[in-house]
């Protein structure tokens, strides 16, 4: 069974963008790989200043997963910083790797060009703990959007490096990139992205996501009027929840006119509200039980931490560190 690896930042409370894009497929692969998961709390650093914030934001995402349908007997799920294996083959990999190197990568690059001031080390140097976290675990793919496919060409690069240097040690991962990944647009028909504040909260109370579906912004057409349905934000969304009859239906509707947007607004939050309705009950059953969850996280990271370890030690006798 091929090995395969993912890592995903505690960055605020996962969105139906979040899910369509990475969470659910997380939850496949684990039928059919034998599956590693992540929180990157390291990475989460170099933006997350409030110890609280990350704590809360952490556990939240453990519990999203996990009401997702992650199954901690066939991913190991665990928290980054629990494997202190990260940051150490992160140096030895610093001692390696260029600078001029690292200010190809595209979130140094879009940092620079945004003019912004005191750009944190750990900001610069993320690929490089990228390239551990990866390669740590000899992963066979490591599944990314297209954007995120220059993080595995810089992984690839640095394990070449390390391998022609000191001798054979690191596994070379291949991405596994899904061309049907749909782009999610959010209430303002934007990506939908945290740091947009255009979000779709899948596990937000039903008052908060119905306020959220309703900001969806819409054109000024009257009820009575006929509507393109291929150019609205809402059906949009809905395609990407409803079966082939329900999107033909309201398709129909749009076209001939005499529905509204308030009307496909109430189907589309209907519909998140069906889909994962089962998941939010296991979400309120979850989250008060922090022993458990915690729990999870500890035992991933002790497997994950053998793993990890037998690694490292090889990587350290190839230098001459044993």
């Amino acid at each position: 069974m091929k090995r395969i690896l993912s890592g995903v930042q505690p960055s605020g409370r996962p969105h139906l963008g979040n899910y369509l894009g990475a969470m659910r497929q997380h939850v496949e692969m684990q039928k059919d790989f034998e599956a590693f998961l992540f929180i990157a709390d390291l990475h989460a650093l170099t933006t997350v200043k409030d110890a609280e914030k990350m704590r809360s934001q952490t556990y939240d995402l453990a519990v999203n997963y996990l009401a997702l349908g992650l199954d901690p007997e066939k991913t190991i799920f665990f928290k980054q910083s629990a494997v202190s294996e990260h940051a150490e083959l992160c140096w030895i990999f610093d001692c390696l790797v260029k600078m001029p190197y690292l200010e190809r990568a595209h979130a140094w690059k879009d940092a620079v060009e945004k003019g912004k001031k005191e750009i944190s080390v750990g900001l610069f140097n993320y690929p490089v703990l990228q390239a551990a976290d990866i390669l740590l675990y000899q992963p066979d793919l490591v599944p990314v959007g297209q954007d995120q496919k220059q993080h595995i060409e810089m992984a690839r690069d640095i394990a070449q490096t390390f391998n022609n240097t000191f001798g054979e040690t690191f596994k070379i991962p291949e991405p596994l990139i899904k061309d049907d990944v749909a782009v999610v647009p959010g209430i303002d028909g934007q990506k939908m992205s945290k740091s947009y504040g255009n979000t779709i909260e899948i596990f937000a109370e039903e008052s908060v996501l119905k306020k959220q579906v309703m900001s969806i912004i819409t054109d000024s057409k009257e009820l009575e009027e006929s509507k393109d349905p291929d150019t609205c934000n809402v059906i949009k969304l809905y395609k990407l929840l409803a079966t082939k009859e329900e999107i033909q239906d309201i398709c129909d509707k749009y076209k001939k006119g005499g529905c509204g947007y308030g009307e496909s607004k109430k189907l589309l939050l209907n519909k998140i509200l069906e889909h994962f309705s089962e998941s939010r009950k296991k979400y309120q059953e979850i989250y008060p039980k922090k022993d458990y969850v915690y729990g999870i996280l500890e035992e991933g990271a002790k497997k994950a931490k053998i793993i990890a370890g037998k690694t490292l030690e090889k990587a350290k006798k190839q230098i001459g560190y044993l």
